[in-house]
């Protein structure tokens, strides 16, 4: 698959894409608005023009002026004072959706680097160069940029499968020398929000594919809990206009439909428990928010984040400094949905409650095979109430954290990757919640094979499940089990 980003903006779901490995090339359009930006940068140093971070140092020395033989010294120590990420690497889809949103908020042509250095990006991208780049340190977005911009210029490190090479040896393996970095391209290669907006990406790639198998995993629940469906009528939903309630339902009814065991439990009971009978709202209510952050990322990637940008002509060049390189709105977008994934994954837990306690679900105590030596899933649901628990800590909004950095000059921090990056640990956490439930779910199932068959939609799911993990008697770790369900909802679509 190959990406072009030319006029057309590069949106959410084209960054998770090259992300997971797909080609992003430049059209002819993108890299003549590199090359005029890079020519006003040139001017803006002939001049002499006193301009943020490329005739001045950054941050709280920005009314130092360097001198132009220091600018070339001056981008190349950003980067080394600017690279002090600490804590474990991000992962490789995550520095790949990091690199792409930075190519395409440099292809505006408002940050004056040259095409050179989009190209070295391109080529990293194309040969799964990645750069290590540590996930802490970075209270808006400079480390990270930082890291990866190391390799540019021969220095950091690179993994390329099971290889972990230097910056230079990695350009060299592409037919590439190091750069010498000109004015200004230090600070825009650590600049922008490119971090926090790459991350985000990849975010809603994974949460789309969660919430569809949260939609898929609940209806296997709600079968084996003998739900009463009249709450999902589609004209008792409508009297909560809500497009995500509206297909949340059509999703339940769908996988339910022509259901054996739905139709034997019709009238068992008045109304069922909210963790059942609340699916559509919960669920739908995190589907409409999901609508709102992708509008939020995709209208991140049509900004230019770059802090000065320089617009104009080489001969009359104007040089700005804003604050687009701030993303409050991202960082209020990335809290909103884990706060939402950690709702749904907590209702998760409870449907798990659901199945496993014998008090409520008409089954075998938490569903093993011979009660009393056995303890089937009794402590698998601690663990997701723990994971539960887990989230609901981190729901806590990253984007109302203080934080005061250089020298007073940077005194309002909006802390979009810190939102970014804990999003990510929710949807881990709510991937493995969600895991257990379908665990449960399917062994509950074992007990029902006499009462009524499954609908076709459920039977799917649960054939999935089987091929990969057979039902549970204490006769191994469940954690094993565990783990493997999670992959399944991690890396596969949820079956039709």
């Amino acid at each position: 698959m190959t990406i072009v980003l030319d006029q057309q903006l590069l949106t959410w779901a084209d960054i998770a894409a090259v992300a997971d490995g797909a080609v992003l090339r430049l059209a002819e359009s993108a890299w003549a608005r590199l090359a005029r930006a890079a020519s006003i940068v040139e001017s803006l140093v002939e001049t002499g023009v006193r301009a943020y971070g490329i005739t001045t140092g950054v941050g709280a020395l920005s009314d130092t002026v360097v001198d132009r033989a220091s600018q070339a010294a001056l981008s190349r120590n950003i980067l080394f004072s600017h690279a002090c990420g600490v804590g474990p690497l991000l992962p490789r889809e995550a520095v790949r959706a990091i690199i792409a949103a930075q190519i395409a908020n440099f292809a505006h042509g408002y940050s004056g680097v040259r095409p050179v250095i989009v190209e070295t990006l391109l080529a990293l991208l194309e040969k799964d160069m990645i750069p290590e780049v540590p996930a802490g340190g970075s209270a808006g977005y400079l480390t990270h940029n930082a890291h990866t911009a190391l390799v540019l210029i021969g220095a950091g490190w690179v993994r390329c499968g099971d290889r972990r090479l230097t910056g230079r040896e990695a350009l060299a393996e592409i037919g590439r020398e190091p750069l010498v970095l000109g004015a200004k391209e230090g600070l825009s290669l650590v600049n922008g929000t490119a971090c926090s907006t790459g991350l985000a990406a990849l975010a809603l790639s994974h949460a789309l594919r969660f919430l569809n198998w949260a939609d898929a995993v609940s209806a296997l629940t709600l079968e084996a809990a003998g739900a009463q469906m009249a709450a999902f009528d589609p004209d008792i939903l409508a009297l909560r206009p809500s497009e995500g309630i509206e297909t949340v339902g059509r999703t339940l009814r769908a996988r339910l439909a022509g259901s054996g065991l739905i139709a034997a439990s019709l009238g068992r009971r008045t109304q069922d428990a909210l963790s059942l009978r609340a699916i559509p709202h919960a669920h739908g209510a995190a589907r409409d928010l999901f609508d709102q952050v992708a509008a939020t990322v995709d209208r991140e990637l049509a900004s230019v984040t770059d802090n000065p940008a320089v617009s104009g002509s080489p001969e009359a060049p104007i040089v700005s400094s804003q604050a687009h390189a701030v993303a409050p709105g991202l960082a209020l977008a990335a809290d909103g949905l884990a706060i939402a994934l950690a709702q749904i994954s907590a209702m998760s837990e409870r449907r798990l409650d659901r199945l496993v306690n014998p008090l409520v679900s008409g089954l075998p105590p938490f569903l093993a095979s011979d009660a009393g030596s056995r303890s089937g899933f009794m402590i698998a649901q601690y663990t997701a109430a723990a994971l539960a628990n887990d989230s609901r800590r981190l729901a806590a909004p990253a984007s109302t954290d203080g934080g005061v950095t250089s020298g007073l000059q940077e005194d309002f921090l909006a802390h979009p990757t810190a939102a970014a990056l804990k999003l990510h640990t929710i949807l881990d956490n709510a991937a493995q919640i969600l895991a257990i439930e379908y665990l449960a779910a399917a062994q509950a199932h074992e007990f029902l094979t006499d009462v009524a068959p499954r609908a076709p939609g459920t039977q799917a799911l649960y054939a999935c499940l089987r091929r990969h993990i057979g039902p549970y008697a204490d006769d191994r770790p469940l954690s094993d089990d565990m783990v493997a369900a999670r992959a399944l909802i991690r890396d596969q679509d949820a079956p039709a």
